[in-house]
């Protein structure tokens, strides 16, 4: 199978536009990336977590969302595919990056997320063999605290955890929300000492979906893509968090275990 079997249309946004307008796209389009095009060509891909890490950035605070540029929070860094290539090179290359961006020559033909490869495969094993071991956060955990962990561990998912049993999770759609809102609401002489006290039991989901160390990995890949889940938990049968899977763990078991 090669990508073009399994590319879909690309969502675009020009790098004129601003960060609040991208958001607002996302949000419709059910998504946490854009093609970022400039005078119709390939400009870059702004992210849900590029836009948390600019609108939580303290040089930029009392700017609203909607003054921010589109271009504050775009990455260049694109990996182009042909549409020839085979798929297992494809997962290889979703590793490492959140979208491939299909071309012919200079022309945008269509993109390649973890959710496309993941609709066209079958996945054996259980649970406990694609989980990572997570990062956990409190309810009462400052919401830049959360932030600033994603952005370091590179994660766009934290469960939020209280002795030991998940109560709800957090991920960088929820993040990002949260801090436009923040910056539209508060003042901007008052934005730098309020921020501290947004916590992550105000932003956080309380719908966890959970699964067991020994639910079948394919049972987990469908959860995933039918109910539109960025992250499952992953219980033993003393209902203790002991895992998380994402779309890109399940990316990593479908590379080693192919």
């Amino acid at each position: 199978m090669q990508v073009k079997d399994v590319m879909s249309e690309p969502v675009t946004i020009d790098k004129s536009e601003r960060i609040a307008y991208a958001l607002d796209v996302m949000e419709k389009n059910g998504l946490r990336r854009l093609l970022v095009t400039n005078n119709g060509k390939l400009g870059g891909v702004i992210t849900m977590r590029q836009i948390a890490r600019v609108l939580g950035a303290r040089q930029k605070l009392g700017l609203p969302a909607s003054s921010l540029h589109v271009t504050t929070a775009t990455l260049d860094a694109v990996i182009k595919v042909r549409p020839d290539m085979d798929l297992k090179d494809a997962a290889l290359l979703l590793q490492k990056t959140s979208a491939l961006v299909v071309m012919d020559g200079e022309d945008i033909m269509g993109w390649v997320r973890a959710n496309d490869l993941l609709s066209a495969v079958k996945l054996d094993g259980v649970a406990a063999d694609a989980m990572n071991i997570p990062l956990k956060i409190s309810p009462l955990d400052r919401l830049i605290h959360a932030r600033r962990m994603m952005l370091d561990r590179d994660v766009g998912s934290l469960p939020v955890v209280e002795n030991g049993k998940p109560v709800g999770i957090l991920n960088e759609e929820d993040v990002a929300k949260a801090l436009r809102a923040f910056r539209d609401l508060v003042p901007s002489r008052k934005q730098e000492a309020r921020i501290k006290n947004l916590l992550v039991t105000d932003v956080m989901k309380v719908d966890v979906k959970t699964a067991y160390v020994d639910t079948p990995l394919e049972e987990v890949r469908q959860t995933i893509l039918k109910e539109e889940k960025g992250a499952i938990s992953i219980l033993n049968h003393n209902e203790d968090l002991v895992g998380i899977i994402t779309r890109t763990s399940l990316i990593d078991n479908l590379v080693t275990s192919g």
